[in-house]
């Protein structure tokens, strides 16, 4: 079953329970699909789209929670918190501290790397091998940390 399949079929047992929480978010990652359908004129998106369509949701969930936070609505954070709760059961588990330090230290080593100037090199390779595991945030501090 693809990760779409999966996500059509999480959509119709959320409604059936009535949770419309998660029939609402679920209900935007579907509508945010249906645009990159057109957009790619395809019936179905392969998993690696759905991942990218997922991982750009998530990423808007997350700004938008530190926007709230920092303008005072705490509970326009806590629901895009929520959202992306929901959002991060579809994406593949995240790399931990050591796994993503090791991963960015080979594409360095891979890559011939020896100064900052190298960091556009390293980090499509990083990026490569993270294959949506990491958010591009962390691994970019982690590269120019790394790079003499």
């Amino acid at each position: 079953m693809s990760l779409q399949e999966t996500l059509t079929a999480e959509l119709r047992s959320a409604m059936m329970a009535k949770n419309a929480e998660r029939t609402g978010t679920l209900r935007l990652i579907k509508s945010a699909l249906g645009y990159v359908q057109i957009e790619k004129k395809a019936d179905n998106l392969p998993d690696a789209d759905v991942l990218v369509v997922l991982q750009r949701e998530a990423k808007k969930r997350r700004d938008a929670a530190e926007e709230f936070e920092r303008g005072g609505r705490p509970e326009l954070a806590a629901k895009e918190r929520d959202e992306l709760k929901v959002i991060e059961e579809f994406l593949p588990r995240a790399l931990s501290t050591e796994e993503l330090e090791a991963l960015v230290r080979s594409a360095i080593s891979e890559t011939g790397a020896t100064s900052k100037k190298d960091m556009g090199v390293v980090m499509k390779a990083a990026q490569a091998k993270a294959a949506g595991r990491a958010d591009g945030k962390s691994l970019s501090a982690l590269v120019g940390r790394l790079l003499p």
